[in-house]
């Protein structure tokens, strides 16, 4: 399975999770980065709006969040590595894009940086965004890899590795970030860029031009012969089946002979590690599931975990009104009774505190 790519021998920097986006792309050699700007993603835009004109690359703000993501499929298809990012309503108008991108087998890097919902709704940090990017978003039966980072350090390294993640499987790669995460300034390791594989497949098939070459064409419209489209689909579906037995990603904290398990992702398992922590000083063992894949669903870690610690009662926690943990659930279901894999969260840019999240652990223990 491949593993994430991190290397700690380097200048330590200060910098917003949105910045350190940013100069992960420009290091991993993002040719192009098509956006339009959005709370709370703003900074990415700002930031590369700069550097990418000193490394001589290409930015353009588009007219919108539509022509954007067509923009991207336009430089993918000729080859270049290509980033957009935005926020939840801007992704959902990429929606169509993306669909035609997981059509034409083209890689690209898409950061979403989640904030309330539904509707233009706020901009607090969510994770409401969950179904829309872990089953695909747009129309048709594709799939797109979702990282999901819980620090500035992470936000660095899963960008830098999701374009190699991305080239290699010829997969759309989500970046689901959230108003904290995104804000966040912190410490982190700027390492220089280090291929996440040893050898990358060719662009055999960009549109570089056809001089000494068949011509090659990208295309999502499959009229001939009647089963082409099938074809395409199950051509498809055994890539991502691939991708569901080599990169599954998760950590656990304290998960050996524990009362109670949380699974939570990105700054909600920051939050819930502070509360966990403060009950394992109180004798209670609480330990800590994080999914750093949200698809492919880390399933085969999960049921270990719940093996190793018989009897123990799930509690997930998400910034909003439940979307993983149906995940949990279908995960669990033949292992796990129903009623011990509880729910804490809330929609609409709601956020827990260490207390609230230990009041909660604390209310599990007591059933």
């Amino acid at each position: 399975m491949a593993e994430l790519n991190t290397d700690s021998h380097d200048k330590r920097v200060l910098m917003k999770g949105n910045e350190a986006v940013g100069e992960a792309a420009i290091k991993a050699g993002c040719l192009c980065y098509f956006a339009y700007p959005i709370t709370p993603q703003t900074e990415t835009p700002e930031y590369l709006a700069r550097r990418m004109e000193e490394e001589n690359r290409i930015f353009l703000q588009a007219e919108s969040e539509i022509a954007a993501i067509n923009m991207v499929f336009g430089a993918s298809a000729a080859g270049a590595r290509v980033m957009t990012s935005s926020s939840s309503p801007g992704i959902s108008l990429k929606q169509e894009g993306i669909s035609y991108i997981a059509g034409g087998e083209l890689p690209c890097v898409i950061i979403n940086v989640v904030r309330g919902g539904p509707g233009l709704g706020n901009i607090e940090a969510s994770q409401a965004d969950y179904f829309q990017s872990t089953r695909g978003g747009g129309h048709g039966d594709y799939r797109c890899i979702v990282l999901a980072p819980n620090s500035v350090q992470e936000c660095y390294d899963m960008v830098m590795n999701a374009f190699d993640i991305s080239d290699f499987y010829r997969v759309p790669v989500i970046i689901q970030s959230d108003g904290i995460i995104g804000q966040l300034v912190e410490p982190f390791n700027m390492h220089p860029y280090k291929p996440m594989y040893e050898k990358l497949p060719p662009k055999d098939w960009a549109l570089t031009g056809c001089l000494g070459r068949k011509p090659n064409v990208v295309r999502t419209l499959f009229l001939n012969p009647p089963n082409g489209l099938e074809m395409h689909n199950r051509k498809l579906n055994d890539r991502y089946n691939k991708i569901k037995t080599e990169l599954r990603w998760s950590d656990e904290f304290n998960c050996d002979k524990a009362d109670i398990i949380v699974i939570a992702y990105g700054a909600t398992s920051r939050i819930a590690k502070s509360a966990i922590k403060k009950h394992n000083n109180n004798g209670i063992k609480v330990g800590l599931f994080r999914p750093k894949t949200l698809w492919p669903w880390p399933d085969v870690e999960l049921v270990e975990v719940a093996r190793k610690n018989k009897g123990a009662k799930f509690l997930v926690i998400e910034m909003s009104t439940g979307q993983m943990i149906e995940d949990v659930q279908l995960t669990l279901m033949d292992i796990v009774p129903k009623k011990d894999i509880l729910f804490y969260g809330m929609g609409g840019g709601w956020n827990p505190t260490p207390d609230q999240i230990y009041e909660e652990i604390s209310r599990v223990i007591k059933k």
